[in-house]
């Protein structure tokens, strides 16, 4: 996974121009114009039903649909899909400004490719197409990275009450558990397949920052104030001479000179990273080591 990672990091350095900029703002617009145009279909057939991800269709020579699917607006009133453009266009086009307009193409095809790969598992498991209406799962792995990258962003649930995007995240989680624990008590466990395989594009570009949470910290001793202000301190000391360490892979400016390392001014201590990482870290708080 940490190969992976990487090779998609280095991709994205090596090819800077990579990529459809200002990306959803343009599936914001169709997502709109495709809601209006379904409004006025007749004879059966609208235009989602061609757009929509289905893969007997695809099959058949009807090759668009692998892509089209992310054009159509989740269901809901007028007001409630232009409420979703707007919002999933705020949170794109804020992760498109911190990571480049590659990188963020390169997060939104690969959500797209393993929502395609994960519902033709399904299809291939049930005996039947299974097809797949808007990007909702694609929207929600690009909301994780934006929760975990601002946590304290705050909107206004309702428009009235404020709120911070973590809690939006937590809740989301535990209805994305609450979905797949159902499908596995119901006896239909593949189609749990498709929301984890959104989940899988959240954790191939946030591998680095999820194995530092998953280490056990019961292992660590608990750090006094006055140790954990000694460990400042003698890192200020390394930084002095001339070493960085990047606090996410570990690289340093002396094993790897060819990288850029720079400190972060909204992490909580005095830690140092990587152009790999300087965008995509995971920010320290107060009560992190």
């Amino acid at each position: 996974m940490n190969k992976l990672n990487k090779s998609i990091d280095k991709f994205c350095i090596l090819h800077p121009r990579f990529g459809i900029q200002n990306l959803m703002l343009y599936i914001a617009i169709a997502n709109a114009a495709v809601f209006l145009l379904d409004r006025f279909a007749t004879g059966g057939m609208s235009l989602s039903d061609l757009l929509c991800f289905y893969p007997g269709y695809v099959l058949r020579g009807q090759i668009w649909r692998l892509v089209t699917f992310v054009l159509i607006p989740e269901s809901g009133t007028a007001f409630s899909v232009l409420i979703s453009c707007y919002f999933y266009y705020w949170i794109g086009t804020t992760l498109e400004r911190q990571w480049g307009t590659a990188k963020f193409t390169c997060y939104y095809l690969s959500g797209m490719l393993l929502t395609v790969v994960g519902t033709s598992i399904v299809s291939v498991l049930v005996g039947a197409s299974i097809p797949v209406y808007s990007a909702h799962y694609v929207n929600f792995a690009m909301f994780l990275a934006f929760a975990v990258l601002w946590p304290d962003a705050q909107v206004l649930l309702f428009f009235i009450i404020p709120i911070k995007i973590k809690y939006l995240a937590y809740a989301d989680l535990a209805f994305f558990a609450y979905n797949i624990l159902r499908y596995v008590l119901g006896g239909v466990w593949f189609f749990s397949i498709i929301p984890i395989m959104a989940l899988l594009n959240f954790v191939i570009f946030f591998w680095p920052e999820l194995q530092r949470f998953m280490k056990l910290e019961s292992k660590r001793p608990v750090r006094t104030p006055r140790q954990a202000a000694s460990e400042t301190r003698r890192e200020a000391h390394t930084a002095s001479a001339g070493i960085r360490k990047c606090a996410v892979c570990g690289r340093t400016n002396v094993t790897d000179p060819e990288l850029d390392f720079r400190y972060c001014s909204r992490c909580s201590g005095y830690h140092c990273f990587c152009s790999d990482h300087i965008f995509s870290h995971v920010h320290f708080t107060e009560d992190q080591p």
